[in-house]
């Protein structure tokens, strides 16, 4: 059975405060009763709670993380970059989802009352921005990871969606295309309307124009794209390259254009965004844009644990660059 606080002080006859204090190096503890508590603590091998003697030191030694949904592709890429540089310093670090909308949210903030943890890394926030910031304004240390665009006045780690954007339109111009198709996400995101802003803006400088019918509606999945491009084909829109703005979006799309009968990249190039893994498991590989997941995740961890050892945090994003990964189905 373990042996708790109470055993030791029921042994060494004071009360299970004093115990604590002596636990926790107070001083208000007289020399000879402090040194009875501790060879009883040593006599019978008791092993105080880390979580206990922290907090009672005013920390927990715990970060929180909050993330939309575990089955976001590349959510794992950013939750390995946080978990890299957090128990390298020796925190541990608890996971929080959004899965139940607002009932999710209210077990979160539970967690936040009980001072269970001493700053907060939030994933693409989205709807539970609102509840996040009156957090934020209540004292919370926290860094969001990818806000999509929102750009609240917290600390932040974001990348370059727009640059992004426009690195996909000069490579898919130097290839020679000049009819290209977006394949968009849901346009409620920053991201989404950024892309596509860094994309349209170099083919309007080299005097291309991005028909608007070659502005597909879609979501941030491979059936979403795959049927997006599929109605297209069925209306005979002509193009000649494909951007999507996710690289789940660019696997349905040469789903799509595979169905019909088309090459890639000989009759049609693709490009997608992000680079994760199913980005070299696909024939041909895609030429993509690489988010850097990992590092925003990193950036992110070590910027809080930084705040929580006396560095400012600024309302200023820390923006990380995009890179165009340039592979089989949009080659130079």
């Amino acid at each position: 059975m373990r042996v708790t606080i109470a055993d030791v002080a029921r042994a060494a006859a004071v009360s299970k405060t004093t115990v604590s204090r002596v636990l926790n190096g107070k001083d208000e503890v007289d020399t000879e009763t402090a040194e009875r508590v501790r060879t009883v603590i040593a006599d019978l091998g008791y092993v105080p709670s880390s979580r206990g003697v922290n907090l009672a030191r005013g920390s927990s030694q715990t970060l929180a993380i909050l993330v939309p949904s575990l089955t976001w592709p590349w959510v794992s890429e950013m939750l390995q970059g946080v978990a890299d540089v957090v128990e390298a310093h020796g925190y541990g670090l608890l996971l929080f989802t959004c899965n139940r909308g607002e009932a999710s949210m209210a077990q979160f903030t539970g967690q936040v009352s009980a001072r269970a943890f001493d700053g907060l890394l939030a994933i693409v926030p989205g709807d539970t921005m609102p509840a996040i910031q009156t957090l934020h304004r209540q004292g919370l240390p926290m860094v969001i990871i990818d806000d999509q665009g929102q750009r609240p006045a917290l600390p932040s780690v974001a990348t370059t969606n727009t640059e992004g954007g426009a690195a996909a339109a000069r490579h898919l111009l130097d290839s020679g295309r000049r009819a290209p198709m977006v394949v968009l996400g849901p346009r409620q995101f920053g991201c989404v309307r950024d892309r596509l802003a860094g994309f349209r803006g170099v083919l309007a400088e080299s005097g291309v124009a991005l028909r608007p019918e070659l502005i597909l509606d879609s979501e941030f999945t491979l059936p979403s794209g795959q049927a997006a491009v599929e109605r297209a084909l069925a209306e005979g829109r002509r193009f000649d390259s494909v951007f999507a703005l996710n690289d789940q979006a660019a696997v349905g799309t040469l789903r799509a254009l595979r169905a019909a009968g088309l090459r890639v990249p000989d009759d049609v190039a693709v490009v997608g965004f992000d680079d994760l893994p199913l980005a070299i498991s696909v024939d041909p590989q895609l030429t993509t844009v690489r988010q850097p997941m990992h590092e925003m995740g990193e950036t992110a961890a070590r910027m809080l644990l930084g705040h929580l050892s006396g560095t400012p945090l600024t309302p200023e994003p820390v923006v990380l660059p995009t890179e165009l990964v340039v592979r089989a189905s949009a080659p130079a």
